[in-house]
């Protein structure tokens, strides 16, 4: 059912967890009904130089949020955000139908975090 590149990003996630003073920060879900994904985000010179997201979700939310933190990580802010849902179940190398659109928590909650930095006026770091 899963790839074998689904499995290692769900069992073996990357960039877990809560970043210090982070620059941006982006929620979609909800945690009492289903999936919930916080994004944050660390940014110097307009390119994202740190990124780390906690979770409460099934393995293919996971899978999609470790994978999509791999590919952000040192991209410009202009480039994270042209990152589509297709591009990261492309990276994984697809999901069952009824999962893909479990990517779309990890391109919704990166979005939310690149505009909560634009907004709080930090754009010029």
């Amino acid at each position: 059912m899963y790839k074998e590149k689904v499995f290692e990003h769900f069992t073996s996630p990357r960039n877990v967890g809560h970043l210090e003073n982070a620059d941006g920060t982006g929620t979609v879900g909800d945690p009492s009904c289903g999936d919930y994904l916080r994004i944050y985000i660390k940014v110097k010179y307009h390119r994202i130089v740190d990124i780390k997201f906690e979770i409460m979700g099934c393995p293919a939310a996971i899978a999609t949020s470790s994978i999509l933190t791999e590919m952000v990580k040192g991209m410009s802010l202009d480039e994270a955000w042209m990152i589509s849902d297709e591009d990261v179940l492309s990276a994984l190398g697809g999901l069952p139908e009824h999962k893909e659109h479990c990517s779309n928590l990890s391109t919704g909650a990166l979005k939310e975090a690149i505009n909560n930095y634009v907004i709080q006026g930090s754009g010029n770091k």
